[in-house]
């Protein structure tokens, strides 16, 4: 049992090593804590990390990173704690979108002249929706950029947020309770069919949701950043280069990393966040730690069932110095009746093929979505979206290449089924999913390697994460930016990281999740 003691080595508790997670430790770990990250998998990274199969390297669920541009937030956060960026090649085009019987792609080019061009010969009469959403997006950056905190749960969050206001932030007001699906109305556009559905295509990506519900200023920024001298970045050996350094910087700066270690409950004293149980997968010992910050790096889900109101039969001698927070009167149970309440997140159906070289058309982008019928919902094998590896980026042997391919479904069939249903319906999906894929890929039995499929129940095997969710809670007005969950939870010193907080998911998104965390712990440490 730990027990903290001076002020000097304040201890720092850090649930999950997804990237969210490890940013936070390597922070505090960089700022003076103690910390230590605990997670159950068998190697760190969450969504974010790798498997091996016979040579190939396969991304788990991430497979490209925002923000490691000069000002990018994965780039001041490596040069804060001093390590070096991954090496990465842009994506160019972002993302080749394939609509429904049709063999030219749309082609999302990172130059905002081709862009530009692309999307006028593609959608006409679409520019002032174009414009308009351009013109929120560099609003919404250098609000960004000057650091918020959303939403706002004290008053030095508040502080934050006025700070972050200027003028040029004014454009984005009226448009705060709106959806792209309100704008595409308004400027008549909602009946382009190609238009919304390539809209549709690219949030139900990085929004969980479609354009008619989801916040237009989410959107602006989701559709925006792929163009200079923002980017969407492929690294150089995986995505696993990512965590790799979070952890190398994490034990440079004297934290701690423990996998296979899950944590069971957080335990808190009325509003005041104590400490966490733990069991050692390997040994099956449990026990309590106790410290004065500890980071959840879960989702929200998860993070409303840890909670326990349960009092730990010795508590640690040094707990004094919180701060208060003002919603901690509210209590947890308000918060857990939210995260009831809200709409069931996506799960992910995921094909992972191993492939000779031979199979990859020239001049293939690294990322592709297609749809295969606008009467189908996009998910449930209905679309894909598509990543390969380039030659030489340290995924495949030589010759080969490795295809990515996932597809948003329902969680509730996957873990409402027998065994032989299951077993039954994930054979359905990859035998349905390979030859999708065949229509783009030369995929033979010659050319395929190597097959491997994984479902809601996969994710939730190896991240924990309830029902195998992903991407986040969905970006829909009610729960996007000044309305989302915080990283102050009603409980003291209890933290939420992650893509369940503002700015949503992604690494870039998770990292400045992180970032938000930092700097509300120390602020609290020195008032």
């Amino acid at each position: 049992m730990s027990n903290p003691s001076t002020h000097e080595s304040r201890r720092a508790l850090v649930i999950g090593a997804g990237i969210g997670g490890l940013t936070a430790g390597a922070l505090l770990a960089q700022k003076g804590y103690a910390v230590t990250v605990f997670d159950q998998a068998l190697v760190p990274g969450g969504c974010a990390s790798t498997f091996r199969r016979r040579g190939f390297t396969f991304d788990v669920g991430a497979t490209q990173v925002a923000g490691l541009e000069p000002g990018g937030i994965h780039a001041q956060i490596f040069e804060q704690l001093g390590v070096e960026l991954p090496e990465a090649t842009f994506c160019d085009p972002a993302c080749a979108v394939y609509l429904p019987g049709e063999s030219e792609p749309i082609s999302i080019w990172r130059d905002r002249t081709l862009w530009q061009q692309e999307r006028q010969a593609q959608f006409p009469g679409s520019e002032p929706f174009w414009q308009l959403m351009n013109a929120l997006f560099q609003a919404s950056w250098r609000f960004q950029g000057r650091d918020p905190v959303l939403p706002p749960r004290n008053l030095w969050d508040v502080t934050q947020l006025l700070k972050a206001l200027r003028l040029d932030t004014a454009i984005t007001f009226p448009f705060t309770l709106m959806t792209v699906g309100d704008v595409l109305r308004l400027l008549g556009l909602h009946e382009d069919k190609r238009l919304r559905t390539f809209l549709d295509m690219q949030l139900k990506l990085y929004s969980q949701v479609s354009a008619d519900e989801t916040a237009l200023l989410y959107a602006a920024t989701a559709l925006g950043v792929s163009q200079a001298p923002q980017g969407l970045y492929h690294l150089q050996g995986s995505m696993q280069v990512l965590s790799d350094r979070l952890v190398e910087a994490l034990e440079k700066h004297g934290g701690k990393l423990l996998m296979r270690h899950t944590v069971e409950q957080i335990h808190h004293k009325g509003d005041r966040a104590l400490g966490i149980t733990i069991r050692n997968q390997k040994t099956n010992e449990v026990w309590t730690e106790y410290a004065e910050e500890i980071v959840a790096n879960v989702t929200v889900h998860d993070l409303a069932k840890m909670v326990t109101g349960n009092e730990p039969a010795t508590l640690p001698e040094k707990v004094d110095n919180f701060t208060q927070n003002p919603l901690s009167a509210l209590g947890f149970k308000p918060y857990q009746q939210r995260v009831e309440k809200l709409p069931e997140p996506s799960g992910a159906f995921v094909v992972y093929l191993g492939v000779d070289r031979s199979a990859i058309p020239e001049n293939c982008p690294p990322h592709l979505q297609f749809l295969y019928d606008y009467d189908g919902e996009i998910g449930e094998n209905n679309s894909l979206f598509v990543s390969v590896s380039k030659p030489g980026d340290g995924r495949a042997p030589d010759g080969k290449a490795t295809i990515i391919a996932s597809s948003f479904t329902h969680p509730d069939p996957w873990w409402h089924s027998s065994k032989e249903d299951y077993d039954r319906l994930k054979q359905e999906y990859t035998t349905g999913a390979i030859a999708r894929l065949g229509q783009y890929f030369h995929l033979t039995p010659e050319t395929l390697i190597h097959t491997e499929a994984a479902t809601p129940r996969t994710f939730a095997h190896y991240t924990r994460r309830e029902k195998g969710y992903v991407g986040g809670i969905g970006q829909r007005i009610s729960t996007f930016g000044p309305f989302g969950f915080a990283t102050r939870t009603p409980i003291q010193h209890l933290w939420l990281v992650g893509d369940s907080t503002h700015p949503g998911e992604g690494t870039a998104g998770v990292s400045y999740s992180a970032f938000t965390i930092v700097r509300q712990i120390l602020a609290s440490r020195s008032s």
